[in-house]
């Protein structure tokens, strides 16, 4: 590492080197993120011809608290630990105990897809290219909102009840449940725990000795990154860790979490190997892990701002042509937490971005114009240019507007007795819609953070969660049926993170509110 900065905000100061003219362009870049978006910390490396050639860590763990981000600071990387989980799967492939056509059931035989011909046909690589069919997020309840009380045997066994929204293999849609499973189909080739085997097979040897997986003592790390959303005008932490971080269901599809130096040194793995990092994985399954094994569909605006012709999912990883260069990349979208890891492998270089705040556009942001400086340096956009396109796509007068719900009020016990009980779904279990203090709450039995009083509007009914880092309203949608009344949800705002899978769940009543 040839240097590294660090911007101090309140108590937080350190000593850095004087910059070099290209550092001086990446801070600008940076600095102007920081102030546009207003976030609570960052991380951000650089490697240029397989060296790192830039770090630079800004804002603090917890905003207000004077401890500085630092190039060992955790993050979640969230979905970035989906290469992760395929590379854990690749080593398995080279050591001969799966292949990529195995069929799932091999490993997993209580395995079931809603198709009984799906649940024969679906493959190991299925499980990683999003291709099963499922909405996009399908089930992304049983793992989000975090903590719940699913297991992956819940996982398994729910994925019977998701009904595909298209055929098998014929469309991508993102998914993270059968991310889960391939962590699960290679804990049972190999005998070890999904966790076990990441460290096995992906940190001890690559050396990323400030990643982990699994239960985490926080106060023995120390030095973790806090999840923020911005709120009346400041950042304030949500979901935070307590003494002891649990193990989470979700870690083979978003649960790792690593530091800057450590997600640098994963990408000079790819990027420039060392020899004992060309023999941790063979050259035929690098290849299949940068293979185009799932097309994608290309937005307008990777057109426009990419000029891009081509992208797909290989395992693990999204690739892609930005103005004539190959890219490599995967993007990790948590509460509070985003990354970006980009490679450009025929120049031996990329970056890596961690933002601990609402940092969605200021990813998107960065990505673009750190990308630009490897693959069209001339014409360059700006930070300005680019967040000034993401505001003005927030606007635009064709994008689905959300509802207006300023009118809602609580809604009347009486008017809704009829409807009051405990529903249950098959893959998301049982939720009561019962009164509590003289309104009606709704409360899930699985995932305790789905708790909130239900609102009228106009003739709908919305439930209004208690919790602000629950962010996405649901509509509720009651009916009389045959074997009794039924509940419907679905989410206020279209645009709304497809995580929040309301619409796939299909509630029956089952009994009376206790």
């Amino acid at each position: 590492m040839t240097a590294w900065m660090v911007l101090a905000f309140g108590n937080a100061a350190w000593a850095s080197p004087a910059p070099t003219a290209d550092h001086q362009h990446f801070d600008a870049i940076i600095e102007e993120v920081i102030a546009r978006y207003q976030l609570p910390g960052i991380a951000v490396g650089v490697i240029e011809d397989g060296r790192i050639s830039y770090v630079r860590t800004a804002g603090e763990v917890v905003a207000g608290s004077g401890r500085p981000i630092t190039p060992d600071t955790l993050f979640k990387i969230a979905s970035n630990s989906k290469a992760m989980t395929a590379s854990v799967l690749a080593r398995l492939v080279d050591a001969g105990k799966l292949s990529w056509d195995d069929p799932v059931q091999k490993h997993l035989p209580q395995f079931r897809m809603h198709d009984p011909w799906v649940s024969r046909e679906i493959q190991v690589r299925d499980l990683l290219i999003h291709n099963s069919g499922l909405r996009e997020g399908a089930g992304d309840l049983m793992l989000w909102p975090e903590p719940n009380h699913f297991d992956r045997e819940d996982i398994i066994a729910g994925l019977a009840h998701l009904e595909p929204q298209h055929s098998f293999r014929s469309r991508y849609a993102y998914d993270n449940l059968l991310y889960v499973v391939a962590g699960e189909v290679a804990a049972a080739a190999s005998g070890a725990s999904y966790e076990e085997l990441v460290r096995s097979e992906v940190f001890e040897p690559l050396g990323l000795s400030d990643c982990r997986v699994g239960q985490i003592d926080r106060d023995a790390v120390a030095d973790i990154a806090q999840p923020h959303m911005r709120r009346d005008e400041r950042n304030v932490v949500i979901r935070a860790d307590g003494a002891v971080i649990p193990a989470i269901t979700s870690a083979a599809a978003g649960g790792i979490r690593c530091s800057l130096d450590d997600m640098l040194a994963w990408a000079q793995n790819w990027l420039a190997p060392t020899p004992p990092q060309q023999a941790w994985l063979s050259p035929e399954q690098r290849g299949a892990m940068w293979t185009a094994h799932m097309p994608m569909p290309i937005s307008q605006r990777r057109r426009d701002w990419n000029g891009s012709h081509f992208y797909a999912y290989g395992y693990g990883w999204r690739l892609a042509d930005i103005e004539g260069v190959w890219s490599v990349s995967h993007t990790g979208t948590l509460a509070g937490m985003y990354s970006v890891l980009h490679l450009l492998p025929e120049q031996r270089s990329g970056f890596v971005v961690m933002i601990n705040g609402s940092g969605g556009a200021a990813r998107t942001v960065l990505d673009q114009v750190l990308a630009e400086h490897f693959t069209n340096p001339q014409s360059a956009g700006s930070v300005a240019r680019y967040a000034d396109a993401l505001a003005s796509e927030s606007s635009a007068p064709d994008r689905p507007a959300e509802p207006d719900t300023s009118s809602r009020r609580p809604a009347d016990v009486q008017e809704l007795a009829r409807w009051l009980g405990t529903y249950r779904d098959p893959w998301f279990g049982e939720v009561t819609v019962c009164e509590r203090a003289g309104g009606v709450q709704f409360e899930s039995a699985k995932s305790p953070m789905l708790v909130g009083e239900v609102m009228r509007v106009g003739e709908r009914y919305l439930v209004d969660w208690h919790v602000d880092s629950v962010d996405a309203e649901a509509w509720l949608s009651f009916a009389g049926g045959d074997d009794g009344p039924t509940l419907a949800m679905a989410k206020v705002d279209p645009d709304a993170d497809f995580s929040y899978d309301y619409e796939d769940l299909a509630f029956t009543r089952t009994a009376a509110c206790r």
